[in-house]
């Protein structure tokens, strides 16, 4: 059974993992995704660098996984990719056993205005995959509850998202979303502009204050609600989160490790709530980033009951 086909007669749980840039994290890896087995995730999926910049070590993260007993589910961009590096790359995966991918137009690079490739966009990607692999691969495709910070209009961006559908996705995976109102509003719309396709919501863990901040801030635009801003500045670090230790690597803030302590802590029930009320909304799927840490995303789920363990 497809993961589209699943998600529709049950809620799926699955995990986000991305390629170690060290020897010593690949190493690590193996047993990470031991312990994340224990909840026998639907899938795993695997990061892909812009430009395919870290494809070698992509596949062979999604050889651990497949190894480990689940299905791996490869990103993919157009960042600099030629519809022949695209193909040549596909079929590569094919002949490894993965044969399913989220399809991404990517970051656009640095000093550049194009995606330096021959698609610009997403759309592109999934319909040229559909015509030049049919069903081989299951084809999953971003939805952005804010709208796609690139997008004129959430009105556009859900225009895309049913045209990704007609291209021939099977499912979304959410971007990053704090705002329940809004994600609401959002699933709302989306079901009026047709787009039927189950929706596997990406969630992000409270661990880290300045990851946090620099994920909504710098990738996505998203909006931190009022909970997880107070949540911050119950625990700010002084001066800011970004320059909180010296240049000897001493702490500014006397109660720095408290503050580290206590802003996890606090992070963690956040989201844990967050998933209560996505769960409450009936979502196809969870799709947890693991950040390559399985203690942390194992707490989430033994805390809030996500899955119980016979």
């Amino acid at each position: 059974m497809k993961l589209s086909e699943a998600m529709r007669e049950r809620m799926l749980l699955s995990f986000e993992l991305f390629p170690p840039k060290t020897e010593k994290g690949m190493d690590n890896l193996p047993g990470t995704i031991d312990h994340l087995m224990k909840y026998k995730p639907a899938y795993i999926s695997c990061t892909y660098g812009a430009g395919g910049g870290n494809v070698g070590a992509n596949r062979e993260v999604c050889q651990m996984i497949r190894k480990a007993g689940t299905i791996p589910v490869t990103h993919f961009t157009v960042i600099k990719n030629t519809k022949e590096g695209i193909k040549e790359q596909l079929d590569q995966y094919l002949a490894e056993g993965v044969d399913h991918m989220l399809a991404l137009r990517g970051d656009i690079p640095l000093g550049e205005t194009t995606t330096c490739g021959d698609f610009n966009y997403a759309t592109d990607l999934v319909k040229f995959v559909r015509d030049e692999f049919g069903d081989k691969f299951e084809i999953a495709v971003a939805g952005s509850p804010e709208g796609h910070i690139a997008c004129r209009s959430l009105d556009a961006d859900i225009a895309v998202l049913r045209q990704k559908q007609d291209n021939g996705a099977d499912y979304i995976m959410t971007q990053l979303c704090w705002d329940m109102e809004q994600f609401k509003y959002w699933l709302d719309s989306i079901r009026e502009a047709g787009v039927t396709m189950p929706v596997d919501v990406g969630v992000m863990p409270i661990l880290d204050m300045s990851a946090t901040i620099n994920m909504a801030l710098s990738r996505n635009g998203c909006v931190m609600d009022r909970e997880l801003c107070r949540l911050i500045s119950r625990n700010w670090l002084f001066p800011n989160p970004f320059a909180a230790k010296d240049a000897d690597g001493k702490p500014f803030d006397m109660f720095y490790d408290d503050k580290i302590k206590r802003f996890k802590e606090e992070g963690i029930e956040y989201t844990i709530r967050q998933i209560d009320e996505y769960r409450a909304l009936g979502v196809d799927g969870i799709h947890l980033y693991a950040l390559n840490k399985w203690k942390d995303v194992s707490e989430i789920i033994d805390r809030s009951g996500l899955c119980t363990l016979i």
